[in-house]
C-alpha cells in the first residue's frame, strides 16, 4: 500500500468557535473529545482509523520480521535490585515475555523464592496490573494496588503476608495517592478524590481530594477524615509517617510543580492539630527522616540545585532552620536515610554520582559505580547496613548491585542476560548550543563501524518538561532499533531536570519555546555533524514529549521525515479541561490565565497550528482508547486535523490501541507489538532496509 494511495475516513466537521479574551478560535473537531465507551460515532471513527492504520502497518516489509526479533530480544529474566522489609527481601522479576512483572520475596539473598503477587493470573490478556505497594512497618502486611486497562484509577487491597492472603480490606476509586502505614501497623493513610460518576470517570477533573485514614478489618465507608480544605478542592496531598511512627507529615501540592506546602501532625495525641511547617507553595520541600522533632528535608529554598535542610519542631521559625548538606554545582536528585547516613545521588552532565554524609553534614565519601550511566535504588532504613541499587546506560544492559556500609565492598548481584552484546555498539554524549546558546547534552548511541555519510537512518527523542530528567537507561526496545542499524539520540533538552530548577523553569510557561528551538538544535546538529539528513530523520516523544513533536514538526515540517507523537497533549486550549490536565498549568499555563498566555499557547499548540497545503512528514501518532491521565480526544483532533491539512504523499495515520492507559501497566504483548509496528513505519518511511 503506497503512502500516496491511502483513503482516509472521512472525519466530520462541526460548528464549535470559542472566544478567548475578543479572539475567535474554531474547533471543528470538538466532537471527538467525547469517551469512545460512551460516545457510538466516536468508536465508529476509532473503527474506521484503526482498519486503515492496521492494514498500512501489517503491509511493510519486515514488520513481522521486526516483532520476530523483539520477541526474542525481549525473552530474557529481567530482575530487578532487591528491596528489604521486615524480615525479607523483595524483587520484581519477568522471567521474559510475562505480560506483567511478578513480585516475589526471599530470606536471604541466596535463599529459595516464593510469590508473593503474579500479575499474570489476574487477566486473560495480561491488562490488569500491579501498581504500587506499601509495606507496613513490621512487614506483616502490604497494601496493593491493581490498576486495569492503564487506567489512573485504582484498587488497593491488603495481604497478610504471614498467612498469604488477603484481608476482606478493599479500597475503591484511589488514584495519585501513596500510602503511609501508622507505626502499630493497625492501619494507614492515604488521599481519596470523592467516587466519580460513572459516565465521567474517565474524562471528568479530579478535585477535592481528602487525607483519609483506614484501620484494618473495617469498610472504606468508615475511613476517618484526618485533613481537608474544601476552600481549596485543587489542593491534593502526599502522606508520610515518621520512621518511629510518631509523625504522619502532609505534603500538600497544587499542580505538577514541587513546590508544596507541608504540615506535620503529632499521632501521640490524637486530638492535636497538625503543625504547618510550610505555608506557602514556593518550594520544594520533601520530607527525608526525622530524629525526634528534628525533622530534615531536601528543598531548593535558596538552591536551585538542592541542598538538605534540618527544621526543629520545637523551633520553626525560619531563622533557626540550619543547613546540612549544602548546594553543589552539580544538582541533587535524591536523597535517603540508611546506615544513620545520608546516601545522595546528583546528576554531572546526566550522569549519576553517589555520595555518603554523616546526618551532622560532613561529606564521607563517594560510592564508585561500575561505569558511566545511571544508577537507581540506594533506598533503605536508618538501621538498615546494607543497600542495593541498579547501574545501565543506553548500550549496558541493566545489573543489580549491593552494598555493605561495614565493608564497604560493591558486590554484583546478577547481571542481564540479554542476547545483546554492548561491545559491538557505542554510545557517546555529545554537546551543542541551542538558538540562544544554551549549551545542551545529546547522547547518541549506534552500532560500531556505522558510517557518518549523513545518510543513517536516525530516531530522535525528547521530553522537556515536568522536571523529568532522561538518564540514560538500557531498552529493549531501542537495542533492537540499534540492531537494525539506526541511530538512536537523545536531547536532554531544557524543561527537564537535567540541571535543577533553573534548567525546568527555562522552559515553563512563557518560556517554553526554548524546549522546541532546543529539540530543533539538536536535530541540526545531528545533519550537521554527519549523522543523518532530514530524509533519514525521525523524532519521537511521549505525553509531554508528543507535544513536542506535534510542535516542532508544525514550525520545521522540511526538517524530519518522519515523526511519532506519542499519547502527546496536543490541544492546548482545552488541556485543562480534563482529568489530571489541570495540574499541568504549572508547566504550562492557562488559556484562561491571561491574553498574553492564551496567545502563546494558540501559537505552538500542536493541534490549531496544522496549515492547509502543507507537506508533512510520515507522521504515526499513537495512543490508547483508555487513556485517562491524556486524554485521547487530544490525539483524535490531532490526527483528524493533519489527513485533512497534509498535502504531501507521506502517510498521516493514527494508531489506537484497545484496553491500554497511558503507558504504565501495559502489557509486554502489547509493548512488542506497538515498537514493531513504530519501527516498521520508521524503516518504511526513512529508508532503513531490514534483512538480507
Amino acid at each position: 500500500m503506497a503512502s500516496a494511495e491511502l483513503n482516509y475516513p472521512s472525519s466530520l466537521k462541526v460548528e464549535q468557535v470559542d472566544e478567548y479574551f475578543g479572539t475567535k478560535v474554531s474547533d471543528p473537531y470538538r466532537w471527538l473529545e467525547e469517551d469512545v465507551r460512551e460516545s457510538a460515532r466516536v468508536k465508529d471513527w476509532v473503527d474506521s482509523q484503526n482498519e486503515l492504520t492496521f492494514a498500512y502497518l501489517k503491509s511493510l516489509p519486515g514488520r513481522d520480521e521486526i516483532e520476530e526479533r523483539l520477541t526474542d530480544i525481549w525473552n530474557y529474566e529481567k530482575v530487578g535490585a532487591p528491596f528489604r522489609r521486615g524480615k525479607w527481601y523483595y524483587y520484581y522479576k519477568n522471567d521474559g515475555l510475562q505480560n506483567q512483572n511478578v513480585l516475589y520475596r526471599k530470606r536471604s539473598l541466596d535463599g529459595e523464592s516464593e510469590v508473593v503477587f503474579d500479575p499474570n493470573t489476574w487477566s486473560e490478556d495480561g491488562t490488569v496490573a500491579l501498581a504500587g505497594t506499601s509495606f507496613s512497618k513490621d512487614g506483616r502486611y502490604v497494601v496493593y494496588g491493581v490498576q486495569e486497562s492503564g487506567s489512573d484509577w485504582r484498587t488497593w487491597k491488603v495481604r497478610d503476608l504471614d498467612k498469604g492472603e488477603d484481608t476482606s480490606d478493599v479500597l475503591e476509586y484511589l488514584k495519585f495517592t501513596g500510602v503511609a502505614w501508622d507505626g502499630d501497623g493497625d492501619g494507614f493513610f492515604y488521599a481519596k478524590y470523592p467516587d466519580p460518576d460513572e459516565e465521567s470517570q474517565f474524562q471528568s477533573l479530579n478535585q477535592e481530594m481528602k487525607v483519609m485514614y483506614h484501620r484494618l478489618g473495617t469498610e472504606q465507608a468508615e475511613d476517618i477524615v484526618v485533613f481537608y480544605r474544601p476552600d481549596h478542592p485543587d489542593w491534593g496531598y502526599g502522606t508520610d509517617v515518621s520512621e518511629d511512627g510518631r509523625y504522619l507529615v502532609l505534603s500538600v501540592w497544587w499542580g505538577t510543580d514541587n513546590k508544596y506546602r507541608v504540615l506535620v501532625k503529632d499521632l501521640s495525641e490524637p486530638l492535636a492539630a497538625p503543625i504547618e511547617l510550610i505555608d506557602k507553595f514556593e518550594n520544594d520541600y520533601s520530607y527525608i527522616h526525622n530524629d525526634g522533632s528534628v525533622f530534615y528535608f531536601f528543598t531548593d529554598n535558596d538552591a536551585p540545585r538542592g541542598r538538605v535542610i534540618a527544621i526543629d519542631l520545637d523551633r520553626p521559625e525560619r531563622e533557626h532552620w540550619r543547613e546540612i548538606i549544602p548546594q553543589r554545582d552539580e544538582p541533587l536528585e535524591g536523597v535517603a536515610v540508611i546506615h544513620n547516613q545520608f546516601v545522595t545521588t546528583y546528576l554531572k552532565d546526566v550522569l549519576t554520582q553517589a555520595r555518603f554524609y554523616r546526618m551532622s553534614g560532613e561529606l564521607i565519601g563517594e560510592l564508585e559505580l561500575p561505569g558511566v550511566g545511571t544508577a537507581s535504588g540506594l533506598r533503605g532504613k536508618p538501621s538498615d547496613t546494607e543497600t542495593f541499587f541498579q547501574f545501565q546506560s543506553y548500550a549496558t544492559p541493566p545489573s543489580n548491585y549491593r552494598y555493605d556500609f561495614i565493608s564497604g565492598e560493591v558486590e554484583l548481584l546478577d547481571r542481564a542476560g540479554i542476547d545483546f552484546d554492548p561491545d559491538e555498539y557505542i554510545s557517546e554524549q555529545l554537546f551543542y548550543e541551542s538558538k540562544d546558546g544554551t549549551r545542551i547534552p545529546l547522547f547518541v548511541t549506534r552500532k560500531k563501524g556505522v558510517e557518518l555519510d549523513g545518510k543513517q537512518p536516525t530516531l530522535l527523542y525528547g521530553y522537556g518538561g515536568f522536571n523529568i530528567t532522561l538518564a540514560p537507561r538500557f531498552s529493549v526496545s531501542r537495542a533492537a532499533w540499534l540492531e537494525l542499524g539506526g541511530i538512536y539520540a537523545v536531547a536532554n533538552i531544557r524543561g527537564g531536570g537535567e540541571y535543577g530548577k533553573t534548567w525546568h523553569q527555562a522552559g515553563q510557561k512563557l518560556n517554553k519555546q526554548n524546549v522546541f528551538d532546543d529539540f530543533i538544535g539538536a536535530a541540526e546538529h545531528l545533519i550537521a555533524e554527519n549523522y543523518t539528513s532530514n530524509e533519514t530523520l525521525a523524532i519521537m516523544g511521549g505525553s509531554n514529549g508528543g507535544l513536542l513533536v506535534g510542535a516542532v514538526v508544525n514550525q520545521r515540517p522540511n526538517l524530519f521525515a518522519a515523526a511519532v507523537p506519542a499519547v502527546g497533549v496536543m490541544d492546548m486550549l482545552r488541556f485543562d479541561q480534563f482529568t489530571a490536565g489541570r495540574f499541568w498549568t504549572d508547566d504550562y499555563g492557562s488559556s484562561s490565565e491571561s491574553k498574553e498566555m492564551f496567545e502563546y499557547l494558540l501559537g505552538y499548540s500542536p493541534y490549531h497550528n496544522l496549515n492547509d497545503g502543507v507537506a508533512y512528514p510520515a507522521i504515526l501518532v499513537t495512543t490508547a482508547d483508555t487513556d485517562d491521565r491524556v486524554v485521547p480526544g487530544h490525539s483524535f483532533k490531532y490526527a483528524a486535523r493533519l489527513q485533512e491539512a497534509n498535502a504531501g504523499d507521506r502517510p498521516a495515520l493514527i494508531r489506537i490501541e484497545t484496553k491500554a492507559g497511558h503507558g504504565s501497566g501495559k502489557p509486554t504483548s502489547k509493548i512488542i507489538e506497538e515498537y514493531a509496528d513504530v519501527y516498521a513505519f520508521l524503516a518504511k518511511n526513512l529508508g532503513l532496509e531490514i534483512g538480507d
